[in-house]
């Protein structure tokens, strides 16, 4: 029986790989992890707005939900199709469902409006949605934890190469 959006959320906060089996399996869990993203990426915009006066509210949002989508799709690629494990079975949306509730610790972006916190909070939260995203595809790939960092840090690699081109290709539209 599925738990509640509110249990698999402190799961995954906690990092528990029961947590993330539960979501892998659960097809309905995938609104849930884009709920995730989109409002992690609202909370993050407007603790950026409250601290800079400068509002990436909605597209920031947007952009976060769109990287979830793109980078779910690459470690989907490097990590089923490239270098799968010896068990590995998996599909797009098992990939993109444990890496939308990885991004559960980006909540406590909010701790960053306390005076003195803005630094370490970025930094704890960076490293605990690291750990949860490493947790996230061993579960989804069915992969030992080595494997999983290598998938997590080939996967980030191909996705900046990808867009890096991408933008070389489309910035020359934009300029004069």
């Amino acid at each position: 029986m599925a738990r509640s959006i509110t249990d698999r959320m402190l799961g995954a906060l906690r990092l528990e790989t029961a947590t993330y089996e539960e979501v892998e399996a659960d097809e309905k869990a995938t609104g849930e992890a884009a709920f995730i993203v989109v409002a992690t990426s609202l909370l993050s915009g407007a603790v950026n707005g409250v601290l800079t006066g400068a509002s990436s509210g909605f597209f920031g949002a947007l952009g976060s939900f769109l990287g979830w989508v793109f980078y779910a799709w690459v470690a989907y690629i490097v990590g089923v199709k490239l270098f799968p494990g010896p068990a590995t079975k998996s599909s797009w949306g098992e990939v993109a469902r444990t890496l939308g509730y990885a991004n559960m610790p980006r909540f406590l972006i909010i701790f960053e409006l306390v005076p003195g916190l803005a630094a370490i909070t970025r930094t704890v939260v960076g490293l605990w949605v690291l750990a949860a995203t490493i947790v996230a595809l061993r579960s989804a790939l069915d992969i030992s934890i080595g494997r999983a960092i290598w998938i997590a840090i080939a996967s980030a690699i191909a996705q900046l190469i990808i867009i890096a081109v991408a933008l070389s290709l489309v910035a020359p539209l934009f300029s004069g």
